[in-house]
């Protein structure tokens, strides 16, 4: 027999595939405990819009810049997200990210023997397998309403992180991403200090050629662009949320 693995997605802790006998506890709106100490989190193509009204998005390379994951920034610190409430909950007020939202549920890819396989796997956390939830299918074998939505988001969310894949690698191929960091300088008050970061070079962007701004264009790619540029004017709102939660 194969060994199965199955990778969890950041913030999840022990996950298994989704029966049609499981109840699943859903607490719609209620926000999981990994989001209280997270100073950032994946955001997703068709999210950039509505993320760019309240976070600076960034761009994040795991293996040193060859590849990027668009991702909003929530704190100033480590473990610190100003944009989760005293009660636990994230600010109403704010746009909360999809990677929220889908909580307890995920997508997952599918390893054997430590190799990936085409396959993905609807996966839940199994703490919240419990036969005091709600029933996702019927006896039947049919989705319930409870369903639907979840399905919804997941397939959406899904299909939406393969086109952010193709959109931050064509920025990488066409060599916009540069390096930059964050920095607070008031002599009378703590200086906080962000890198590991990357943004889209205004001046890489202005000197591509033609026929490169086409494709930035004709893909759809340019509003996210824009989107992302005009974001980070939200480090000064980030920056005073984290000074109205010292005083």
């Amino acid at each position: 027999m194969q060994e199965l693995n199955i990778t969890p997605p950041y913030g999840y802790d022990e996950i298994t595939p989704l029966q049609k006998s499981h109840r699943v506890l859903l607490q719609p709106g209620k926000t999981p405990g990994f989001c209280r100490t997270i100073n950032a989190l994946a955001v997703s193509y068709s999210e950039f819009a509505a993320a760019s009204r309240h976070y600076p998005i960034v761009f994040i390379s795991g293996d040193g810049g060859s590849t990027f994951v668009p991702a909003v920034v929530l704190g100033l610190a480590s473990r610190q997200n100003l944009f989760v409430t005293f009660q636990g909950e994230w600010d109403p007020s704010c746009y909360v990210p999809a990677y929220v939202r889908r909580y307890p549920f995920c997508i997952s890819k599918l390893y054997v023997k430590g190799l990936p396989r085409g396959e993905r796997m609807v996966c839940v956390a199994k703490a919240n397998v419990n036969e005091d939830g709600a029933a996702l299918f019927d006896a039947s074998g049919s989705p319930t309403r409870e369903w639907a939505p979840i399905e919804q988001l997941l397939n959406e969310y899904e299909a939406d992180l393969d086109l952010t894949a193709r959109m931050c690698a064509t920025f990488a191929r066409l060599g916009l991403f540069s390096p930059f960091q964050f920095q607070v300088i008031e002599p009378a008050s703590p200086q906080p200090k962000l890198d590991g970061m990357y943004r889209i070079d205004q001046a890489k962007l202005l000197a591509l050629k033609p026929l490169s701004m086409k494709v930035l264009v004709t893909q759809g790619f340019m509003g996210h662009i824009y989107a992302h540029i005009h974001s980070l004017d939200n480090f000064a709102q980030l920056y005073r949320r984290a000074v109205d939660k010292t005083t």
